[in-house]
């Protein structure tokens, strides 16, 4: 079984304009996420997929692969399709895509072991990694997707309404959907097929299409707090939180003197 790992990333973002290339700790935030997916040894390849040619010269100054892809894509996985097929990649039905959105800065090697870990041993299709909220203007915020699993680690929901509810409890599982999403190279290629639902254009999250059409999500729950940077106020908290993670460490030093 094959296994890549696609980071899609682009500079046109709304709400901050340029983030990839922004810097946290005198890095280019793409770079960073790119370095932390590659201590997870289990990838054959990472690869970042892009329209920019900025990103691109980045990676590939870092030592890395990128792909060029079209600008006019609206959602994150039809460019990492894309960059699968302008790469040629022969995966097979069950080989793993996992997708690392150019965002999501605090990934790290134990996440990644754990959602491949759980596809291998689940069967499970698709597998989206979610952290745990401790905030509840978190919990509130309909910027943030919030999820509820079940026992068996399906998920079973999500919303940008704070679920579940805290209505009748002092304290509830807060957890939040992640970029971080590993697909059978089959169902990379189903959802693309698939005709968009009525909740997830009302929640307006892509992954309730699986859900709709009772595919089965599979939840792998991490307890580290993720930042999905979104505006300047996300990249200097994401900035302070990097500084004490212990995966950065592992490779910001070896990249600065190289």
């Amino acid at each position: 079984m094959q296994s890549v790992c696609i980071i899609p990333a682009r500079m046109g973002s709304s709400r901050f304009p340029g983030k990839p290339m922004s810097k946290l700790l005198g890095m280019p935030m793409i770079e960073h996420i790119f370095h932390r997916c590659r201590l997870h040894e289990g990838f054959d390849r990472v690869i970042v997929a892009t329209c920019d040619q900025v990103i691109a010269d980045c990676i590939e100054a870092a030592g890395g692969e990128a792909v060029m892809t079209a600008d006019s894509h609206e959602r994150c996985t039809d460019r990492v399709q894309e960059g699968i097929d302008n790469l040629k990649l022969d995966l097979a039905d069950d080989d793993l895509v996992l997708m690392v959105q150019g965002d999501e800065i605090l990934v790290g090697p134990d996440m990644l072991a754990e959602m491949q870990r759980v596809y291998e041993t689940t069967g499970g299709p698709v597998v989206n990694l979610v952290s745990r909220l401790y905030r509840i203007e978190d919990h509130e915020d309909p910027n943030t997707v919030k999820v509820v699993v079940a026992p068996d680690g399906r998920l079973l929901y999500l919303s940008r309404a704070p679920i579940p509810s805290r209505a009748r409890a002092a304290t509830v599982p807060m957890y939040q959907q992640t970029g971080i999403i590993a697909f059978a190279k089959s169902h990379l290629d189903r959802f693309s097929a698939l005709p968009q639902t009525p909740l997830e254009k009302l929640e307006s999250v892509d992954m309730l299409r699986f859900i709709e059409h009772g595919d089965t999500i599979m939840a792998v729950k991490t307890e580290i707090e993720t930042i999905g940077v979104d505006t300047e106020k996300d990249r200097a908290r994401a900035e302070a939180t990097l500084a004490e993670n212990p995966s950065t460490a592992l490779y910001i030093d070896r990249a600065a003197a190289s």
